[in-house]
């Protein structure tokens, strides 16, 4: 029986862990062939060996995409060996926190760098190549701080409401030429960026029970999101059964923004 990704040719950036690596196994077991990305190569071959275990198809890419030239790499390597892009997830993504008054210059540049200038930089290597094929998904992840403001998370928030935005308006710039853009928007999801970020308690890293605490006191659902619900939402947007689906931000954050 074939998967709903059967023989696609998906890229997922920053996907050597968390949401990003539940993303690659899940479309890999939907018949994707997957073409994974990250900064660290011990990682990424990590989840090339796993799914490729079980049967699938994996390539891992080493790159940070703060850097055009390892962006332009990865579309290329993709292009040689499978001659196609019908995916493209942007996942790659750090979390800061802080106020206008608090944030370092630093922090404000690399958040913006990856987590919007790199979501605008891989659209741009592959559109061209999904206009050429008549048609394309991308998936952005953004979040629910996309769509309501963020306390202490200025920096992150406000790339994430970029994200939201770019993925409105490619939607709209592309949606003549096949190409579909949505975006997913997950709620706090217990993925290890999460956890050694601090941002929870304060500073410094956090156990899962100091963690999953706090989300119950917040989040209607009373837990964090597991990647592989995320997943399932990327997997959607993704697929054919969305086929009349651009510019939405889907919402998967156990309740948060209906508050």
């Amino acid at each position: 029986m074939a998967g709903r990704l059967q023989d696609k040719i998906a890229i997922i950036t920053g996907a050597t862990s968390g949401i990003g690596e539940a993303t690659a196994k899940l479309f890999a077991a939907e018949g994707a062939k997957v073409v994974v990305t990250g900064r660290r190569q011990d990682r990424g071959e990590k989840v090339e060996s796993a799914i490729q275990a079980v049967g699938g198809v994996c390539r891992f890419v080493q790159a940070d995409h703060t850097d055009p030239a390892a962006c332009s790499r990865v579309v290329e390597r993709t292009l040689a060996e499978f001659g196609r892009v019908d995916i493209l997830f942007n996942n790659a993504g750090i979390v800061t926190s802080g106020t206008a008054e608090t944030v370092s210059e630093e922090a404000w540049a690399q958040t913006l760098a990856i987590n919007v200038t790199a979501v605008w930089r891989m659209s741009r290597l592959v559109i061209p190549v999904m206009r050429a094929q008549g048609k394309g998904v991308i998936v952005n992840n953004a979040s629910d701080w996309a769509v309501v403001g963020a306390r202490e998370a200025l920096p992150y928030a406000v790339s994430k409401g970029a994200v939201a935005q770019m993925t409105r308006s490619m939607a709209l710039d592309h949606a003549h030429e096949g190409i579909r853009v949505n975006a997913v928007c997950p709620g706090d999801t217990f993925v290890e960026r999460w956890v050694e970020s601090g941002y929870f308690v304060g500073s410094g890293p956090v156990t899962r029970e100091q963690a999953l605490a706090e989300s119950a006191a917040t989040i209607p659902m009373k837990r964090f999101a597991h990647p592989e619900e995320i997943a399932r939402a990327v997997l959607f947007l993704a697929s054919d059964e969305s086929s009349f689906i651009t510019g939405h931000l889907l919402l998967v954050d156990g309740g948060n923004t209906a508050q």
